[in-house]
């Protein structure tokens, strides 16, 4: 047995990263063609510029607590924790952080929120998105829609497919939604369409990248418009116990919301902080997306991260039953936490997460996200390892309407 101590870090302080390149140590960057630097640096001055810029963030803390609904509840999942207890009543105890509870139904709607405010102020008329389960795609058409711009998604054929009521969803906000046939028709597909269309459009477009991944500043970016998850759970965990949590959990696909909740903590060594990556049918089995378990070093749309690939160093479809997590690459900053050791980095399969899908739905009445439920599904492997009662928070990064239909065909099959 051990306890949430035996993991404190002695690594030395990272959230000053990234450096002056857009690096995370070796990872990140700007691997892009020479057409996107301009608009990349355009961006990166304009999100200095306005990130401390007091007319910028009073409008965006107002639309956060009117619009979005911020803060959202740090909650005791108590059947949840009763679960994990011991004969001695010892056992974790285990938080919700509600993102699910935000308008639109995940984290998403933070950064996108943001990043149509800061296009706007650098007059881009038409904004393009990726979106995978289809949850930012419908938080960058919300926002679009609150403000009257012109939106385009680009989604994969097979996620459209199974996030059908996000694709409506989408459609019916306005914007205009195209499939994506190349490759498996997934993330990494509409992805690489929407870095097409920015190439093409760069001049009157502002590309809203979802996730913690792509060309430096989008990692940075992204994650200090989530970083509101952690610095909510740090006064909401001050409120509720005086303290800071033990551990912190989030799912790890590109990992922004992990790395919303994560970033606060960053630089306190005795928060340990738990990634949980996509299994799929199992890490020795080729459909799986557990980058940072058995991926290695290259790169991807603009950013150098673990990857799947081939020894050819050609990537690797990646496969997970959340079409959220369905990425062969991780954000940058999530690798360096990797390397440095600051984070650990575990998976879970398809089914062990459909299991946690319905256990939370069972013991606490809230029925997560695929993706959340990958975290919720570690908890099956972590809470045996630990002593006492360390405070346990993960983040519910999203609820799980978009994702019944498929949990249904897998529970319930004919």
């Amino acid at each position: 047995m051990v306890s949430a101590k035996d993991f404190q870090s002695s690594s030395p302080p990272t959230t000053e990263q990234p450096d002056a390149l857009g690096r995370f140590g070796q990872f990140g960057g700007k691997y892009v063609p020479e057409t996107l630097m301009p608009a990349l640096s355009e961006l990166e001055t304009a999100f200095r510029q306005y990130r401390d810029d007091s007319g910028f963030q009073a409008e965006l803390q107002e639309l956060l607590r009117e619009y979005v609904g911020r803060p959202t509840p740090l909650y005791l999942a108590e059947r949840l924790t009763a679960r994990y207890a011991k004969a001695d009543g010892s056992g974790p105890q285990i938080y919700l952080k509600r993102e699910d509870l935000n308008h639109t139904g995940a984290h998403k709607i933070n950064n996108a929120i943001a990043q149509v405010l800061l296009a706007r102020r650098m007059g881009k008329q038409r904004i393009i998105a990726e979106t995978g389960a289809g949850q930012h795609g419908v938080a960058t058409a919300t926002a679009c829609a609150r403000f009257g711009v012109k939106c385009v998604i680009y989604m994969g054929v097979h996620d459209m497919d199974r996030q059908a009521l996000n694709v409506f969803r989408m459609r019916l906000m306005g914007a205009e939604v195209i499939p994506v046939e190349a490759g498996n028709g997934t993330l990494k597909d509409a992805t690489s369409e929407s870095i097409r269309d920015w190439v093409t459009n760069v001049e009157n477009t502002h590309y809203i990248l979802g996730s913690v991944a792509g060309p430096h500043p989008y990692p940075m970016l992204v994650r200090d418009f989530h970083a509101v998850i952690g610095e909510e759970t740090r006064t909401q965990a001050q409120q509720k116990w005086g303290g800071l949590p033990d551990i912190i959990m989030g799912c790890v696909g590109g990992g922004s919301n992990a790395m919303g909740i994560f970033h606060e903590f960053v630089d306190e060594p005795s928060v340990r902080l738990i990634g949980v990556e996509a299994g799929g049918e199992g890490i020795d089995s080729p459909k799986h997306a557990a980058t940072l378990t058995g991926g290695e070093v290259g790169i991807l749309h603009g950013a150098m991260s673990y990857l799947l690939q081939d020894e050819e160093g050609q990537i690797v479809e990646a496969h997970s039953i959340s079409a959220g997590l369905d990425y062969p690459g991780v954000g940058p900053e999530h690798s360096y936490l990797k390397e440095s050791q600051r984070a650990e980095y575990y998976n879970v399969t398809d089914e062990q997460a459909l299991a946690a899908f319905e256990r939370c739905s069972r013991l606490e009445g809230i029925i997560p996200a695929l993706e959340t439920a990958h975290a919720i599904a570690y908890l099956e492997t972590l809470c045996p390892q630990l002593t006492g009662s360390p405070r346990i928070v993960i983040n519910c990064s999203g609820r799980g309407d978009k994702d019944v239909q498929t949990a249904a065909k897998r529970l319930n099959p004919g």
